[in-house]
């Protein structure tokens, strides 16, 4: 299986590369960001802090349903991604560590796309047009739902995992169901697609 194979190339787990993140960045929560996000100001990001949760199969919730629209007008839903591995990444345009982070994503997208991967970013506060000059400034080639109006596709993942801040990111198993949550900027590459390998790993 690719998965394994591309674990044993890179020698080095999740834990590890997290390990070598802390010792730059840290890892102290940030309740004010949480606060935030109950408050609804989207606006609040992760700067410094950065956290990695692995979920065991057996204490995965349920699926996330979901629909919304593609910043090119596209209609994009969880049926899109039905039986797939794939990767969300809440994101907006102003957000200091999602203009960090975009070409680690798109990175990762690119490794795992003969794998049928997934990659959607959910745009939690730009219109349409700021999205799109986002997505060509930056070399993004994967969707993203704008959900600034009802924020109703935002609810549905945090309804699955916390989202405490921007940006998240997610691994979602062939279940639809969260295997992966990373919390703040994400550092490297190599953390990401450690995450997608495990979860390809898995049994379906």
């Amino acid at each position: 299986m690719r998965a394994p194979l591309l674990r044993q190339r890179r020698g080095l787990g999740v834990t590890a590369l997290i390990g070598a993140v802390f010792l730059v960045a840290g890892c102290a929560a940030n309740d004010n960001l949480s606060e935030q996000y109950r408050e609804g100001n989207d606006k609040g990001f992760i700067s410094g802090d950065f956290r990695v949760v692995e979920i065991p199969e057996r204490e995965r919730g349920d699926s996330v349903t979901f629909a919304g629209v593609s910043e090119r007008g596209e209609a994009i839903s969880s049926d899109d991604y039905q039986d797939r591995v794939y990767v969300v990444n809440f994101w907006y345009a102003a957000c200091g560590p999602c203009i960090a982070e975009a070409p680690l994503l798109e990175e990762v997208w690119q490794e795992y796309q003969a794998d049928d991967v997934g990659f959607l970013g959910i745009n939690i506060y730009d219109q349409p047009g700021t999205a799109v000059s986002f997505a060509e400034d930056n070399g993004i080639s994967y969707p993203s739902v704008i959900d600034v109006n009802e924020g109703s596709v935002k609810l549905a993942f945090a309804a699955a995992t916390p989202i405490q801040a921007t940006p998240t990111t997610l691994v979602m198993d062939r279940d639809g169901r969260v295997a992966a949550r990373i919390i703040g900027q994400l550092p490297s590459a190599s953390i990401l697609s450690t995450l997608v390998g495990d979860a390809l790993g898995e049994e379906p």
